[in-house]
């Protein structure tokens, strides 16, 4: 009887990862030997040129710009530097519906179709073609009338 199979092939895996082992270390020493070791200082530096782009060379100081430490802004702008937005608008009833109590007011400045529940109408009664004045805030489906009055004209 011959040798089992068994043990010829543990050989041929075994000869395998030996072959695998010495093919990773001759990559190794590969790559040591093409890596530029003792790089200098100047060979390592990089810059940025004036649009933020990452260059070999250093930037020209002839085209360098002052900037205002007072012109940079870091992270959200505060309330107070922001412009007083104009909560109350003006805007015509489009659509009202009664029985459901709510239809949509078409904002004179914008254009845009906000809707408008009964709850939000403080006991006044609208119907189409109304004028009135209103408040916005951001509904659960968007823009949502609040406050809503008959307007004096």
């Amino acid at each position: 009887m011959g040798k089992s199979q068994a043990s010829f092939g543990k050989k041929e895996n075994e000869k395998k990862r030996q072959k695998k082992k010495q093919e990773k270390e001759e990559r190794k020493e590969e790559r040591q030997a093409a890596a530029k070791s003792g790089q200098s200082l100047d060979e390592m530096l990089a810059y940025v040129d004036e649009n933020g782009n990452i260059s070999a060379t250093p930037p020209d100081p002839t085209k360098k710009k002052e900037i205002n430490v007072e012109d940079v802004r870091i992270g959200a702008i505060r309330q107070e530097d922001q412009e007083p937005v104009e909560t109350v608008r003006k805007g015509s009833v489009t659509f009202f519906n009664d029985s459901k109590g709510y239809g949509f007011i078409k904002d004179a400045q914008t254009q845009e179709s906000i809707f408008v529940h009964a709850n939000s109408l403080g006991g006044i009664t609208i119907k189409e073609n109304d004028k009135v004045t209103f408040e916005v805030e951001m509904g659960p489906k968007g823009p949502s009338a609040f406050a809503v009055k008959k307007a004096t004209e």
